[in-house]
């Protein structure tokens, strides 16, 4: 709330945001006044918990900011989820004032401790009449969001993310009042993911035009970019080659006020960001790795990274196109093998990290912070020589053929050099005699034949005869999440079958 009140006093009638699907705005002093009624609203209402199910749109920074003001967390729950594992969530944070769209109102208001409002009537404020009284809390050991797991693995767990936490991530890394007034940014990743919540605040703190998109789709962004002469955005891999493909059947399309387009959330091809750089010459790109647990970036691949990596005749250089590049300040990297052991450059590990904006802490299961402050990702990677980090998918995703440790994200790269591979995914399955075999999935660019064995032959020549895939499957397309996640399980599920 000091982030939100320190900008509508400098910028009270500048646009703060705007739904993409219907128009509606909100200026930063309504944005400011809004959230301190419905803070009154909920306090009222003796919720614990401010939940909010449903796309992105107006309800969910005043969710944000209300739930900041009346000091109860802000909870945005995953729309795509079933009806049952939305009930299971809800029922871990009740009591609960629960902003969802109407359908489900009747159903979800009728759940015990849950007071449940239509988007479309929270966003009302005919329906907000009580006036906040007080100041609200600046502990900043208060919770501020409870972001859910994907729960991919079990059950979902609750990253609990402080005050302290998102504030620091802010101000380490954005300017206040840094935009100018015909600055707009496009947010198109859903509300229940880090990104979508560091997109608020960093836009907020720096005053600038947010628009959101409900709803993804590459002419719907282009459509939106162009009527709002959007400046900045943030994509994932596979939203950002959809739009270069889209850009690429519409040469007339002028981005040329897009100033920085970032991305991140997954590995990004290197001929899809080079084909990027190409589509859109006058855009600065920039390259975010962070997590949940970290208040989203700890690491960034900046613009002048991407200029120096595609002009390089270097192959070290080049190669750090497709890296994260560097921590930001304020943010420790170190990359520890299996024996806790810091491992020195170009050598794979888990990584972990440390810094005032990592949290690690989780409801009902604490902090997994050691005691010297270090967080363990959980994801593997490697730093080279010049501090640059290369990230190699998920340390549980280590393939270990007859005692050797493979990683996937060094045999994805190999097959995603090919020009007639556009997508690939590595993971291990069951063999007999090596323990696990080295199975791989690849999608095909327009128009190309795909000849397995040539495919082995092309890795066998880059990398040893161990890391070669025995198993080969050419698919249409690879099984990704809303937010770009390459489902690797249901990779390795089909894989194993296609073995068996």
């Amino acid at each position: 709330m000091m982030l939100l009140e320190m900008v509508s006093g400098a910028f009270p009638d500048r646009t703060a945001f705007t739904d993409g699907s219907n128009g509606q705005s909100l200026t930063y002093a309504q944005l400011f006044e809004s959230a301190t009624l419905r803070a009154a609203t909920v306090q009222a209402s003796g919720a614990a918990r401010l939940v909010k199910l449903d796309v992105s749109n107006l309800g969910t920074p005043l969710c944000l900011f209300a739930g900041a003001c009346a000091g109860v967390p802000f909870v945005p729950l995953n729309y795509r989820l079933t009806n049952d594992e939305i009930e299971a969530l809800i029922h871990r944070v009740t009591p609960a004032y629960l902003v969802t769209q109407a359908s489900r109102v009747s159903v979800l208001g009728a759940m015990k401790d849950v007071n449940a409002v239509s988007t479309t009537d929270f966003v009302d404020d005919v329906l907000h009449t009580e006036t906040f009284s007080g100041e609200w809390s600046m502990d900043p050991e208060d919770v501020a969001v409870l972001l859910f797991t994907s729960g991919t693995t079990g059950v979902p767990k609750a990253a609990v993310l402080r005050h302290k936490h998102l504030v620091s991530y802010i101000l380490g890394s954005v300017e206040f009042a840094c935009a100018q007034q015909d600055d707009a940014a496009l947010v198109c990743v859903p509300p229940y993911h880090i990104a979508g919540i560091a997109a608020i605040l960093s836009s907020v703190y720096s005053g600038r035009h947010v628009v959101q998109l409900p709803n993804f789709s590459a002419q719907a962004w282009i459509s939106l970019a162009v009527e709002h002469k959007v400046t900045t955005a943030f994509v994932v891999p596979t939203m950002l080659t959809r739009i270069i493909e889209e850009l690429e059947e519409q040469p007339s399309v002028d981005l040329s006020h897009l100033q920085t387009l970032s991305y991140g959330g997954g590995k990004m091809p290197l001929r899809v960001i080079e084909k990027a750089m190409q589509v859109l010459p006058h855009t600065n790109f920039s390259n975010a790795y962070g997590l949940t647990e970290t208040s989203s970036t700890i690491a960034v691949l900046g613009p002048e990274d991407h200029r120096v990596a595609v002009a390089s005749s270097d192959e070290t250089v080049r190669r750090r196109l497709v890296s994260v590049g560097k921590p930001l300040p304020g943010v420790e990297l170190e990359i520890r093998d299996n024996e806790g052991e810091v491992l020195g450059p170009g050598e794979r590990g888990e990584i972990y990290v440390r810094g005032e904006q990592v949290s690690g802490e989780y409801e009902g299961r604490g902090s997994v912070i050691d005691k010297d402050g270090w967080f363990p990702t959980r994801d593997a990677g490697c730093l080279d020589a010049g501090g640059y980090l290369f990230l190699e998918g998920r340390a549980d995703d280590v393939i270990v053929r007859g005692g050797e440790n493979l990683s996937p994200g060094e045999i994805e790269d190999v097959l995603l050099a090919h020009p007639l591979v556009k997508d690939a995914a590595v993971v291990g399955v069951p063999d007999e005699q090596w323990g696990e075999g080295v199975a791989a999935a690849v999608v095909a660019n327009k128009g190309a034949k795909i000849v397995v064995e040539e495919l082995q032959a092309f890795v066998k020549k880059h990398l040893r005869s161990s890391r070669v895939p025995q198993v080969i499957a050419v698919w249409e397309e690879l099984p990704y999440n809303e937010t770009g996640k390459l489902l690797r399980r249901v990779v390795k599920a089909e894989l194993q079958n296609f073995v068996d």
